[in-house]
């Protein structure tokens, strides 16, 4: 059996501010002058650098240091201005949800020692994509708009699965979607529609839901597949009420853009 590939994840930042390969287009620029006249050059006087000090640009992305994120390199150069942008559902993280990973780790790390839990779990309703900032906040409203008439609604994700992201330079232990699959996939109709508006790359096509639970640099699915596989599900299988525990209500909606965040509740 071969690892999946993953959804909307890549090699570098957090795991939800993953970078897609194709940067995304930001729209021509509406500057004009009047007819038969022709823009008057200006010349710009230099800005001492403390002034320039007092106002750091807006603009400026993430610091791109891979040393920060356990080794992981970015897909594409990070330029000033692009901002990484990611879709998904979050999923809050309780007691007993931490007990089971505290039962899976271990066991996984028998096989590959270097697996570490993910800092944050959510679905992925996107690739990452790039956004020219001043393209952000036009984005979030056509999501918002688009996702305005989503009723909240239940899912099912118990099924132990590997995955790698497209590079195979990350491997993840995420655990899919076993219902629910329906209202995923018309959810990410309607991202992939607000993506298309702005040139941007849209979902894959036949798309794995899933939560990541733990990941390492590297391709580790060879280890991780067969006996460790059927090991882990078996722990899920067995963990007290795991039923109730991974069934999960889906109520927002949230988009990651650089360091900034925007929810939009489901109905």
């Amino acid at each position: 059996m071969s690892s999946a590939p993953l959804v909307g994840y890549s090699s570098s930042g957090s795991e939800d501010e993953a970078e897609a390969v194709a940067a995304g287009r930001s729209k021509p620029g509406t500057g004009f002058h009047r007819c038969g006249q022709n823009p008057v050059p200006s010349e710009k006087l230099p800005v001492p650098d403390s002034v320039l000090s007092m106002f750091p640009s807006t603009e400026e992305g993430p610091e791109d240091d891979s040393a920060k994120h356990g080794g992981r390199i970015r897909t594409f150069p990070h330029e000033r201005g692009n901002w990484a942008t990611h879709i998904y559902i979050p999923y809050e993280a309780k007691e007993d949800f931490r007990d089971l990973l505290d039962a899976l780790l271990p066991r996984a790390q028998m096989f590959v020692p270097r697996l570490v839990l993910m800092e944050e779990f959510h679905v992925s309703l996107s690739q990452s994509v790039v956004l020219r900032h001043h393209w952000i906040l036009p984005f979030v409203q056509v999501l918002k708009d688009r996702m305005a008439s989503f009723q909240r609604f239940f899912f099912t994700a118990n099924r132990v699965k590997i995955y790698t992201n497209q590079e195979k330079t990350r491997t993840f232990i995420g655990l899919e979607v076993s219902s629910g699959h329906a209202q995923f996939l018309d959810l990410v109709s309607e991202v992939d529609r607000a993506m298309k508006e702005f040139d941007l790359t849209t979902f894959y096509q036949d798309p794995s839901f899933h939560v990541s639970l733990a990941w390492c640099v590297g391709d580790a699915s060879l280890q991780l597949e067969g006996q460790c596989l059927q090991e882990l599900q078996e722990i899920v299988d067995e963990f007290e009420d795991s039923e109730m525990l991974l069934r999960v209500l889906a109520n927002q909606v949230r988009c990651k853009s650089g360091n900034k965040f925007f929810s939009m509740p489901l109905k």
